[in-house]
């Protein structure tokens, strides 16, 4: 029989001829899900035999991880900003940078908004995580995809947030009254080109929805809309804060001068890339 360590071993090997980037944690992460246990567990458990029933449990995970899926689809659950979130096909996976930009405007915004907006809100990561930092603010989170609002309303249930948490189909602004003000509005828009998709990771233009990901030829469309009209959706010292590409800034900047913001920052990342951009109404 095979012992816990030669799995981890064998599929560390697998994923490794599969181009699968940090194929051990993987391996870890993956065998750890099938088993019900934490990586520390895990190690704990080296030497012990594993049974055909465990072995049939991980082997379909592994293929899939082999296929390229990614480690956080298989799973089903992603950490975001101390919150567990489920996560599928149905939207994006949120990632790190994205917490990054929740935590710049929890620094900034001061005292606690009383009316938050999400657009584009996937998996409601971003929306969900404000209603945390924020408990009497009502916060709505819009997206455009069913599916996607689907996934944030049992995110939100899952975290008891249902009831201050509006979830609403809506293109951008197409669906809020237009008498409606926010202190805050968030948004981490497709703002990649179809160029740009076609050349990223299997993980990601393989599996994750690509209307989450492509703005289309113009990968800076998305966002300047959103500069556009989020000008008179936002009440007098209100923020917008956005998710962007690479290379968008100068653009963007110039788009939330010619909306009227008071003023607009832009924001690098953890590896230094210019991340963010920060219009101040």
């Amino acid at each position: 029989m095979l012992t816990v360590l030669e799995i981890i071993k064998r599929t560390t090997d697998f994923l490794e001829r599969r181009a699968v980037e940090s194929a051990r944690l993987n391996a870890e992460l993956l065998i750890g899900h099938a088993l019900g246990l934490r990586r520390m567990q895990l190690y704990l458990q080296f030497e012990r035999p594993l049974t055909e029933a465990e072995l049939e449990t991980i082997r379909p995970l592994v293929k899939r991880r082999g296929l390229r899926e990614p480690l956080q689809y298989i799973v089903g659950s992603v950490e975001f900003c101390g919150l567990r979130l489920t996560v599928d096909r149905r939207a994006l996976i949120p990632r790190p940078e994205t917490e990054l930009l929740v935590e710049m405007v929890k620094q900034r915004v001061a005292p606690a908004p009383a009316r938050v907006l999400d657009l584009g809100t996937g998996s409601g990561a971003i929306a969900l995580a404000l209603a945390g930092a924020y408990a009497e603010a009502a916060v709505t989170a819009a997206d455009l995809s069913e599916p996607a609002l689907e996934l944030a309303r049992e995110n939100a249930a899952a975290l008891g947030l249902s009831a201050r948490v509006r979830v609403l189909a809506s293109d951008w602004f197409s669906a809020l009254p237009a008498t409606e003000a926010f202190d805050l509005i968030v948004s981490n828009p497709p703002y990649l080109s179809d160029e740009e998709t076609d050349a990223a990771l299997p993980e990601v233009k393989d599996h994750e929805p690509r209307n989450a990901l492509s703005a289309g030829a113009d990968s800076g469309a998305a966002l300047e809309r959103i500069i556009r009209e989020s000008r008179a959706r936002l009440a007098a010292g209100g923020l917008l804060a956005l998710e962007t590409g690479l290379a968008q800034h100068g653009r963007l900047l110039a788009a939330a001068t010619a909306a009227g913001f008071a003023r607009a920052e832009s924001h690098r990342d953890l590896t230094g890339r210019e991340r963010f951009v920060l219009a101040f109404a």
